[in-house]
């Protein structure tokens, strides 16, 4: 039991902003993902329910002036684009942030690997990296806190003991913060270098995927994640990832998603075609606007730090 309790806590620690609900089902966009990520608690959703249309207006408007980034009353794409990424990264760490001082168990402004162990497991835990454990889980477990311990040490980058709060960020969220690169590198090889070559060959990607003897294709998944390696990542068509291309497959492409989103809402709102909005067109088209990833499902409505200045 003990070790069930902590294999929970640490799915919790990899993925803690997983939500519940699948943005697509059967290929349908799905307004429940939307809705769940706007609001993400009962707290919330009861906010916006009493939140006026002149208040909802009013905030729409502060979030388009921050959007319109020259204050030429015109929204480019790539203004849209600029913005969405940056909401990716707000609220990619936001959690992090909101959680830290429950992890800082002395209030002193830093979380040390202690303070760290107790709010997860609610025990120092202290594992040798040269011994192996024989049951299966207790070794699995020992190797994800080892791992665990390593990003932690590489977060902090003052050399002075525990993490401060953007080193917990760091912690958190290597893949959003520039100086965890070169762990994130390293801990993809150490998982998926089997050769120990320094790079990733395609078997190597796909993981233990065998063909079943008695099929005569391939797995449709298989089918699609060997597309993606031939023609996403392997930028020089070399058969491998280099670092670089590494980083393009474990690191989320933003610019792709936002790109690909601000060109949507471009063309759906754009009523006099020519290539931009205003804010009479984003108003005319309120609803859509608000459930895209521009003002992030809404959310953006309700923080402050975006919009009260222009209130």
């Amino acid at each position: 039991m003990k070790w069930q309790l902590l294999w929970s806590s640490v799915f919790i620690a990899l993925c803690p902003t997983c939500l519940a609900t699948e943005h697509y089902v059967d290929g349908e966009h799905n307004v429940d993902y939307d809705r769940e990520a706007f609001f993400g608690d009962e707290e919330e959703l009861e906010e916006f329910a009493h939140l006026s249309p002149e208040e909802q207006k009013k905030r729409l408007i502060a979030i388009v002036k921050k959007i319109d980034s020259n204050s030429d009353g015109f929204i480019s794409e790539d203004e849209l684009s600029t913005w969405i990424q940056m909401s990716f990264r707000h609220y990619a760490t936001e959690e992090t942030v909101s959680q830290f001082p429950k992890y800082d168990l002395n209030q002193d402004g830093i979380v040390s690997w202690e303070e760290y162990n107790i709010h997860m497991y609610n025990q120092v835990l202290n594992f040798d990296e040269n011994t192996v454990l024989k049951d299966p889980e207790e070794e699995s477990f020992r190797l994800l806190h080892l791992k665990e311990k390593k990003r932690f040490e590489k977060a902090n980058v003052d050399e002075i003991p525990g993490l401060n709060l953007t080193e917990f960020v760091a912690f958190e969220n290597p893949t959003e913060v520039e100086y965890m690169m070169d762990y994130v590198i390293q801990d993809a090889l150490e998982e998926h270098d089997k050769d120990g070559d320094g790079f990733i060959s395609l078997n190597e990607f796909l993981g233990d995927y065998r063909r079943d003897p008695g099929a005569d294709h391939d797995a449709e998944w298989a089918i699609v994640e060997r597309e993606r390696f031939e023609n996403v990542y392997d930028k020089n068509k070399d058969g491998k990832l280099n670092n670089e291309e590494l980083l393009n497959w474990m690191v989320p492409n933003n610019l792709d998603s936002a790109t690909e989103e601000a060109f949507h809402l471009i063309k759906e709102m754009d009523l006099n075609d020519d290539g931009k909005l205003t804010e009479a067109e984003i108003l005319n088209n309120q609803e859509l606007f608000i459930s895209s990833e521009a003002t992030d499902y809404g959310r953006q409505l309700h923080d402050k730090r975006l919009f009260h200045d222009e209130l």
